[in-house]
């Protein structure tokens, strides 16, 4: 819909979410370093990557449902409200000087809950406030402002955990939500009013609908479903990163936050590109070019030898800007090509079925660590992220959704 105030009523949501993607930064990257350092176990990190997905896989298809449905507002605002509980929660648990994991893992559980319900939310948003001309650009200053909190969030994460313990650094993740929700309240988003019973039978049937919509359209299938590849292919390494700066290239603390504001300043010169420039190539084009930069990004990181740490932090950079690119045109296809009162189920479908085969990739990450090694993983998986991206250029009906998006956007 067009709306002459849509980007004011953006710069309000854009303030609060940056806040919020800010203080989670710093908060996740804080208890990635405490949990590498106390640890020191890839099987820990893998549990908690599981813990902190598999129920937004789990219960993500029906959460669409119901965003497609509620008010999406009130559904962002609730979301943010408890995953400040869950944070509060932790607080608790960690205070703690021997604390259980297995508790840890289930507050990352529930706040994964949250995550379900509000990322979708906020993604099945733009369509019912900017302009479809103007949504590419939308994409990539999101993809900016991530960046910018990706930059400075590990630094921040990394001074709070060096002068702070780990329940008062989880402090911040209460303040961002609370600056998120407080942003929320000056915006009016449009709703779209459905009217439909929530029998067990309705809400599975509209998730039947949701996957047929992509169904239907090969082209869209064929790009869920190599999307789905490629997570699944990276997640065992990505899960490795601090592993592979203290393992390989013999960092610490502050060697794991410049790769992190390395991938970060990376993901904000893609999403500035996007926000500044007008592109003009087909996005399945971008999409499919960025799996072979990504892919080769990860065979660097784990070819080089130990001692170019450099080399290590551009290849990481190259990755950024890759992953930012390809998120701001997948977001952007889906928004353009599925109407909105189907989005809210499209995008959790997404997610539900790119985390699903993470997690099995995750189960066996401390395996592959142990027989394969951390450096040898990744070379592995960015050669097979590498031929994902060859193959894609390869699937016709793929290319022609690319080219039939282009097109209408020209017209």
């Amino acid at each position: 819909m067009e709306n002459n105030k849509w980007l004011q009523t953006y710069v309000y949501i854009w303030v609060g979410q940056f806040i919020s993607m800010l203080t989670s930064h710093a908060v996740q990257f804080a208890i990635t370093i405490w949990l590498s350092l106390e640890y020191k176990s890839a099987e820990v990190l893998a549990y908690a990557g599981i813990a902190a997905m598999l129920p937004q896989a789990v219960i993500g298809p029906f959460a669409g449902v119901f965003i497609d449905r509620w008010n999406r507002k009130k559904i962002m605002i609730i979301s943010d409200a408890f995953i400040a509980i869950c944070a509060l929660v932790m607080i608790f648990l960690l205070q703690n000087k021997t604390p259980n994991l297995l508790w840890l893992y289930v507050m990352l559980g529930l706040r994964s809950i949250g995550n379900a319900f509000h990322s979708p939310a906020l993604q099945a948003v733009a369509p019912l406030i900017v302009p479809e001309k103007e949504l590419l650009r939308v994409s990539g200053i999101n993809q900016m402002l991530q960046s910018l909190s990706s930059i400075a969030g590990p630094a921040v994460g990394t001074l709070a955990i060096t002068h702070l313990s780990i329940f008062d650094v989880l402090y911040l993740d209460v303040i961002g939500a609370v600056v998120a929700i407080f942003s929320l309240l000056f915006v009016r988003i449009p709703h779209i009013i459905t009217v439909t019973r929530s029998s067990i039978h309705t809400v599975i049937a509209e998730i039947k609908d949701g996957c047929n919509v992509v169904i239907k359209n090969r082209g869209l299938g064929f790009l869920f479903l190599y999307s789905m590849a490629i997570t699944f292919f990276i997640m065992p390494a990505a899960i490795m990163f601090p592993l592979l700066t203290m393992g390989h290239y013999e960092g610490g603390k502050w060697e794991m936050s410049v790769i992190e504001i390395a991938w970060g300043i990376g993901m904000l010169i893609g999403g500035t590109i996007l926000g500044i420039y007008t592109i003009k190539v087909s996005k399945v084009i971008l999409i499919n070019s960025m799996h072979l930069i990504l892919g080769l990004s990860f065979i660097l990181s784990g070819w080089l030898p130990s001692e170019w740490f450099i080399g290590f932090v551009l290849a990481t950079a190259f990755g950024g800007i890759a992953l930012s690119i390809f998120s701001a045109c997948f977001t952007t296809i889906l928004q353009i090509e599925i109407s909105p009162n189907m989005l809210g189920r499209v995008f959790s479908l997404y997610l539900s079925l790119a985390v699903l085969p993470s997690v099995i990739g995750l189960l066996f990450t401390g395996l592959i660590a142990v027989h394969i090694g951390v450096t040898n993983t990744f070379l592995i998986c960015g050669c097979l992220v590498i031929s994902i991206g060859i193959l894609s250029f390869c699937t016709h009906s793929l290319m022609r959704l690319g080219k039939s998006i282009s097109e209408t956007k020209n017209q």
